[in-house]
């Protein structure tokens, strides 16, 4: 090893046999500017949190809505056309109520009829906002709203069936529901207008009508009995014009076979003269042969298998008998 050569530079070797190299000196780097780094990300950021608070306040009204607005409670805005909107950050909330015609199924209730019958009303109703500050000034929320919408429609039809028999409800060929329901649909709309609910009924529907389960076997066995009743009265009325029929039927036989026998007497005595005015005019014309043809209509009328004759030899008869025409 040369002495004069440093440890480690190019021309020695380790104990490997590995020639070492020399390694160059690192040359200095300017400073980093950390300030322009720090102004990128407080740039970055507020635009982030201006994105994120637009993207946060922005809202959307469909066709079938409407958006209320709200600050601190109270009702600013009603947003009805459609579109996208803004609100004010922090301050201003969306609620949503349904433009949208919509179904409520109304409790079942018991009411009495005219004639002083208990039965079981189930119906429907389908309605709308037509006034959302309305109905959120005097219903508050849309369940509010359909419980007076409800307590309404009982009412009106707890007084409109007071009005009616039973079997003017259920019978359907004389029932009146249809006149009954638009009725009711324009008593509840009244109401709801005048307390101004801001909401309408489109239209109030009887989905059925049932008997309290105490009174069902009673009116089931007093509708059979009805039945029966009525059922006995058309045999009955069939029965009479069964014997009505036949009493005319026998007349108008008696009155055909009446005529019939008065024309075929009047026949057969034109034709019994007649045949006797040709007997006459043919038995005139032979007197003798009308003799003979009279001896033997006369024998086959007397003389029978058994029957004995006693004459005397120069009679008719015998001289008939024995050939003896002289």
């Amino acid at each position: 090893m040369d002495p004069k050569q440093p440890f480690g530079n190019s021309n020695t070797t380790d104990i490997f046999g590995n020639r070492n190299r020399t390694k160059k000196p690192r040359e200095p780097k300017d400073p980093i500017d950390y300030r322009k780094y720090w102004k990128q990300i407080v740039i970055s950021t507020l635009l982030f949190v201006a994105l994120l608070i637009v993207l946060t306040n922005t809202y959307i009204v469909k066709e079938n809505e409407y958006r209320i607005v709200r600050q601190f409670g109270e009702v600013v805005k009603v947003q009805e056309d459609p579109g996208i909107k803004m609100k004010v950050p922090f301050i201003q909330s969306i609620t949503t109520i349904p433009k949208y015609q919509m179904i409520y199924d109304v409790t079942e209730a018991e009411i009495n009829t005219k004639d002083k019958k208990r039965i079981l009303i189930d119906n429907y109703a389908v309605w709308r906002v037509t006034n959302p500050l309305s109905m959120i000034s005097n219903a508050g929320t849309i369940v509010n709203a359909e419980s007076r919408m409800e307590e309404f429609i009982y009412s009106v039809v707890r007084t409109e069936l007071g009005q009616l028999n039973y079997d003017e409800i259920i019978n359907d060929e004389n029932s009146s529901r249809g006149s009954l329901n638009d009725t009711v649909t324009e008593r509840v709309n009244e109401l709801l207008s005048t307390d101004e609910y801001g909401i309408e009924v489109v239209d109030v529907r009887m989905k059925r009508t049932d008997l309290p389960s105490e009174n069902e076997q009673a009116v089931f066995t007093r509708m059979i009995s009805e039945r029966d009743s009525t059922a006995q009265d058309y045999l009955s009325q069939g029965d009479a014009r069964k014997l009505e029929i036949e009493a005319q039927a026998d007349r108008e036989a008696q009155e055909l076979i009446a005529t019939a026998r008065k024309e075929a007497a009047l026949i057969q005595a034109d034709g019994e003269a007649e045949a006797a005015q040709i007997y006459n005019e043919s038995f005139s014309k032979d007197p003798e042969f009308y003799e003979l043809y009279r001896s033997l209509e006369s024998y086959s009328k007397t003389i029978g298998e058994d029957t004995v004759i006693i004459m005397p030899s120069d009679s008719p008869y015998a001289r008939l008998l024995s050939g003896n025409l002289e």
